[in-house]
């Protein structure tokens, strides 16, 4: 090959070689391109599977509040359903054992006193003996002679220092048993009067004692779970004449029922969203809880009361609320009942429908409680005044309240006969009783309400028997009357009370009859009968 031929080889193989390495390049530069990009599409597409992450982590999260919040509502309207049902779990007598407290005796710990303070040794105070070779030098013994005796003296002067000192912490540690001891006779002392004062409840429990009924009964009840928007205030008063327990308890407003259905989440515009509960089912939840609580506090009472203190509860059920057309308060009862133990404890009753069962019992419901519609109370709580049922004539010789014992057949007629008139009644007809009472014929000038009346008052220091109650209504039904009312100056018996359930009579106790004369009469009265005093006879 020509040079001219080798040189045009060279430069074309070079030219190859050339466009080999463009072509590398080029082909590098587009798979760098290409990997940029594809990095680029993975970032976009992270991006959007976070984003797409993030949106079902905030959904799920609006969803579990709205769960959180259903959750919440659905346990209320439970604890509303299941108000009687809650009420088992009381069904026991209170424990009086538990509620008695140990002494919390402090630990006797003098700490460091307890350590005797080291006594002092003399050879820690005696100089050093001088060296055998030096013994020998009358000087050297003489001063060390010295040296001793100086180091005696202060040797008992420690002694002294140290004897002092133990003295003290002796002193200190008896100072300590004595304070140790002060706070440990203290504490005794108090735990002992505590459950030496629960010993003694427990014992005015058993015998009846209407105080410690009132605040037994009050612990029971105030034991039991309610919603927590309910109220808790109420009043009980016992009278043992008749072993009646008298409770009214408030009662919650219709603000306790939930005006919410359900909640539920609007992913369109990112709201959760109330759904609200029907008015008619708002009020029908609210009038079911009502024969509810008064069914579980008539179980919580008898089951509690394993002295049988009790035979007859009387319960009304009242709201504190305002009216809304007059903006004053007001107090509606919207229901009340009368119940004897022997009935109740009859009853199956955790199988009860509590609307159907209340109504068997003769109880009175208001028939619109959402609207308050109140009802007449059974008996008033302020005529069981716990002034009039505890009477305690500790100086009798000074007290110039009437005894209502005392008074003369026509006083005692004149007294009642004064009273119901200024109760707005108009006495018609009065006859003489055949045991010294009262037998008045009145009437009752209120349209619808009133009509014709027969009063029968009865001076008795024993319970007045059921026959007395037979007689006021075989009365009624001779005279046409539309109502009876019998009034004792003592009390009445469970048969009394069954036999007036469902019959237009009502039975006022001696309590009763002393907050009557004092509310209406202006006569603040005593009834103590006397030694000789004896009743008719009667049957129990």
């Amino acid at each position: 090959m020509s040079r001219r031929g080798i040189v045009y080889g060279i430069i074309s193989a070079a030219q190859k070689a050339d466009r080999r390495s463009a072509a590398a390049r080029a082909k590098a530069e587009r798979e760098s391109i290409r990997l940029l990009r594809q990095q680029e599409r993975n970032l976009k597409n992270l991006g959007v599977a976070l984003e797409k992450e993030k949106k079902m982590i905030y959904l799920e999260n609006r969803l579990s509040e709205v769960n959180d919040l259903n959750e919440e509502l659905a346990q209320k309207v439970y604890l509303l359903q299941n108000i009687l049902q809650k009420g088992f779990e009381n069904s026991t007598p209170l424990n009086f054992s538990k509620m008695k407290i140990k002494s919390d005796i402090p630990k006797y710990d003098p700490g460091d006193l307890l350590k005797p303070i080291p006594a002092p040794e003399l050879d820690s105070f005696l100089p050093k003996p001088p060296k055998s070779v030096m013994n020998i030098f009358k000087s050297v013994r003489s001063k060390h002679e010295k040296a001793v005796e100086g180091a005696k003296i202060k040797f008992n002067k420690a002694l002294e220092e140290h004897s002092d000192k133990e003295n003290k912490r002796l002193a200190a540690i008896e100072e300590y048993k004595r304070n140790h001891q002060i706070k440990v006779d203290q504490i005794f002392n108090k735990t002992n009067e505590f459950n030496s004062a629960i010993d003694n409840f427990e014992l005015d429990v058993r015998k009846g004692e209407p105080k410690a009924l009132t605040h037994y009964f009050t612990l029971v009840l105030d034991r039991g779970e309610y919603p927590d928007d309910f109220p808790s205030d109420k009043k009980i008063a016992y009278i043992p004449e008749s072993k009646q327990l008298v409770l009214e308890m408030d009662l919650p407003t219709i603000d306790a029922i939930p005006t919410i259905k359900s909640y539920k989440y609007l992913k369109s515009n990112d709201q959760i969203q109330e759904v609200p509960l029907p008015i008619k089912q708002i009020h029908s939840l609210y009038a079911s809880i009502i024969p509810n609580i008064a069914l579980r506090v008539l179980s919580e009472v008898f089951s509690s009361d394993e002295h049988k203190n009790v035979d007859t509860i009387v319960f009304n059920g009242c709201v504190n609320t305002i009216n809304k057309a007059t903006g004053k308060s007001i107090r509606p009862c919207l229901v009340t009942i009368r119940v004897n133990r022997d009935l109740f404890e009859s009853l199956e009753i955790k199988y009860v429908e509590p609307s159907v069962c209340i109504k068997s019992l003769n109880a009175t419901i208001s028939r619109n409680p959402s609207e308050l519609i109140p009802v007449r109370p059974i008996l008033e709580f302020n005529m069981v005044d716990p002034r009039f049922i505890e009477e305690e004539d500790v100086l009798s010789t000074l007290d110039s309240r009437p005894n209502l014992m005392e008074l003369s057949p026509k006083e005692f007629e004149s007294l009642i006969t004064n009273l119901f008139e200024k109760m707005g009644l108009e006495t018609r007809q009065t006859v003489p009783s055949r045991d010294g009472g009262v037998d008045c014929v009145a009437f009752d000038p209120r349209p619808i309400f009133g009509g014709k009346v027969v009063i029968q008052a009865k001076r008795y220091k024993n319970t007045v028997g059921v026959s007395a109650v037979r007689d006021l209504f075989g009365t009624m039904q001779n005279e046409g009357a539309s109502k009876g009312i019998l009034v004792t100056t003592s009390g009445y018996g469970k048969a009394s009370f069954e036999f007036a359930t469902g019959k237009p009579i009502e039975l006022l106790s001696g309590s009763n009859l002393l907050y009557l004369l004092s509310e209406y009469a202006k006569i603040e009265a005593k009834i103590i009968p006397p030694e000789t005093w004896k009743d008719p006879e009667f049957d129990s």
